[in-house]
């Protein structure tokens, strides 16, 4: 039986260890930063991206333009998630046609958010070529879709899930294994 107790994962300092790789490894993917274009899925695929931006500028001394997707309106289950779904900002200034696109989300696991997010980011242009940057891959795809960037792969049993945690919404950086709630 599944621990009831989150278990943890990565810690503050291994989160920001494994972002470090990732924006090494989006740079090197990209043979650097000319035409890249890095873009977070929301809520905290858009904190893990500015982190990455971050990262790449102290590195590469080059501000990468970045953007958040709202994927909400481009669920293939919206009618399940209720009357009044809420909606967050979607923020794509920077033109993508032509340019590598990065997407950056949390956690990996059945590929929907992923073909949302697709969806979605056809309607600002078409890129050269678009990439996936995951903190967690926690497996158990429907879809076809494979992260590039892979943070952590972690193996979730049945009744369990994966918690990211983001200091800029959650007070602290964690990723945790925890036993998923049973409805009421």
């Amino acid at each position: 039986m599944p621990p009831k107790d989150p278990t943890p994962v990565l810690d503050a300092r291994a989160v920001e260890r494994t972002l470090q790789r990732m924006a090494d490894e989006i740079v090197e993917l990209n043979d650097g930063t000319e035409k890249l274009v890095i873009v977070g899925i929301q809520r905290r695929g858009v904190q893990l991206a500015r982190r990455i931006v971050s990262l790449i500028a102290e590195r590469e001394g080059v501000e990468v333009p970045s953007g958040a997707l709202d994927i909400t309106l481009y669920r293939d289950d919206l009618q399940t998630v209720g009357p009044r779904p809420v909606v967050g900002p979607t923020d794509l200034t920077a033109d993508i046609n032509g340019r590598r696109v990065v997407i950056v989300d949390d956690v990996l696991y059945t590929g929907r958010t992923v073909r949302a997010a697709l969806d979605e980011l056809a309607d600002f242009g078409r890129p050269a070529r678009i990439a996936l940057a995951v903190l967690i891959d926690r497996g158990g795809r429907e879809l076809p879709i494979h992260a590039d960037v892979v943070g952590k792969k972690v193996d979730v049993a049945p009744g369990e899930r994966i918690d990211v945690l983001v200091k800029e919404l959650d007070g602290r950086d964690a990723v945790v294994l925890a036993r998923r709630e049973e409805p009421a």
